[in-house]
């Protein structure tokens, strides 16, 4: 995606090869004669362009015609557009051959100049990103799409006629990382949203999430993580290189870094901040409760952290006689991180691990089978004091996701995910 470009020599995605195609600055577009047939025959001029709301882009519904003199404002569809010059945009008559009537708003509808031109953007935490200058609109084929906003100082001086001034660069964001949360809002307010069709993007992987955003200019990363819920940004933080983790840390308001720190581990948390420079570390130690923060400096403290230091106390475990359709809708009704729900650990009396069931094996077994049944023993675990490298042996040997660490006794002290000790690894090793 090009946020800086001088786009109108590339060929848009959404125009096949060999379709003709214009691009045009909603600022060049207003003011502009609408004239029926020829330029003798002028009803009016451009007061405002009106889009509906749709996937992917917003598409053009129509022309508002403001007269003066009290006389009614028209409204012409974009099907009676014929053609679009540098000095007027040509429109058929009327069916009727009398003024075509007055605008009436619809749902979903949005007005260039009335919604978008000089609102401030704002991302989810209400912080002020940028002023939106101009539109970037796509004309091909009788249709015309808004593809950007512009929010360079080029937008502002097109918009008061000083085109002489414009530098060729601009900064043009994509419309689907800047669109209002809703139509109602962005007319009721100065300010828009940033979005970028959210429940799109928490069906995304993390780590498909994070890939994007390391593509993205800053001021785009930052509006596209604002849109994350908290569960989700955590998530991406995990996958995303360590360049793109500190970028993405270094605007975070302190309430928003709390409240992602929440859905992380202790070693997740700890690669986290082993990429970020010392002061950074710091101030993000002082927004963790002080047992976990403590935590955290120790591993990052010892180069050799080991298993009782990295655990992590989320995990699920039953008897071996539970029968399976049991255990189902005890997951089921469980509350909690569904991540530690990889495995269930089947336990004996004192808390001893005697087996273990993979979720994916419980899901086709029957419902009558029990735990004891599908459990596979005696179970790979991992002791106490061993140490990051060991884990990662284990980890690569038997590629499994979780791996449970125990006692002399077999006791079950803890789990220890796969990510916690890989992701960490190859994170150092990329510095």
């Amino acid at each position: 995606m090009q946020s800086v470009a001088t786009i109108q020599s590339t060929r848009p995605a959404n125009v096949s090869p060999g379709e003709p195609f214009q691009f045009f600055f909603f600022s060049e577009l207003l003011n502009l004669p609408v004239c029926v047939g020829k330029v003798s025959q002028r009803i009016g001029r451009v007061t405002d362009l009106a889009f509906k709301l749709v996937e992917p882009y917003p598409e053009a519904v129509g022309i508002y015609v403001e007269h003066s003199g009290g006389h009614p404002n028209e409204f012409i569809p974009w099907s009676r557009v014929t053609k679009i010059d540098d000095d007027a945009i040509f429109i058929l008559a009327s069916l009727d051959g009398k003024p075509y009537p007055p605008f009436a708003d619809q749902s979903g509808w949005l007005l260039l100049n009335d919604h978008l031109m000089g609102r401030t953007i704002l991302d989810v935490d209400g912080r002020r990103t940028e002023v939106v200058n101009d539109v970037h609109l796509l004309f091909s084929m009788g249709r015309m799409v808004l593809v950007h906003v512009d929010i360079s100082f080029n937008g502002f001086l097109r918009k008061w006629g000083l085109r002489f001034l414009v530098h060729e660069r601009g900064q043009l964001v994509s419309w689907r990382y800047v669109q209002p949360l809703s139509v109602e809002d962005v007319g009721a307010k100065d300010t828009l949203s940033l979005s970028v069709t959210r429940r799109q993007m928490h069906e995304l992987p993390g780590e498909d999430l994070a890939d994007v955003l390391e593509k993205l200019s800053g001021t785009e990363q930052q509006a596209v993580f604002s849109a994350l819920d908290s569960e989700k940004a955590a998530e991406v933080l995990v996958e995303a290189e360590p360049r793109a983790q500190r970028q993405l840390l270094a605007n975070l308001r302190q309430e928003r870094a709390r409240t992602i720190m929440s859905e992380l581990s202790v070693p997740q948390l700890a690669d986290l901040f082993s990429v970020l420079p010392h002061d950074h570390m710091t101030q993000m130690m002082r927004l963790l409760p002080s047992e976990e923060a403590a935590r955290i400096q120790r591993i990052l403290s010892d180069r050799e952290a080991n298993a009782q230091t990295l655990m992590s106390g989320e995990f699920v475990t039953f008897p071996r006689e539970v029968l399976v359709g049991d255990a189902l809708r005890k997951i089921r009704a469980r509350q909690g991180d569904h991540d530690s729900i990889s495995y269930l650990y089947v336990m004996e009396k004192e808390n001893m691990l005697v087996g273990v069931v993979d979720l994916r094996d419980l899901l086709m077994a029957q419902d009558s089978a029990t735990l004891g049944d599908l459990m596979i023993s005696p179970v790979v675990s991992a002791e106490r004091e061993d140490m990051r490298e060991d884990l990662a042996e284990l980890f690569a040997k038997y590629h499994f996701r979780m791996l449970p660490v125990v006692d002399e006794r077999d006791h079950l002290l803890g789990v220890i995910h796969y990510r916690d000790i890989m992701k960490g690894l190859v994170a150092r090793a990329k510095l």
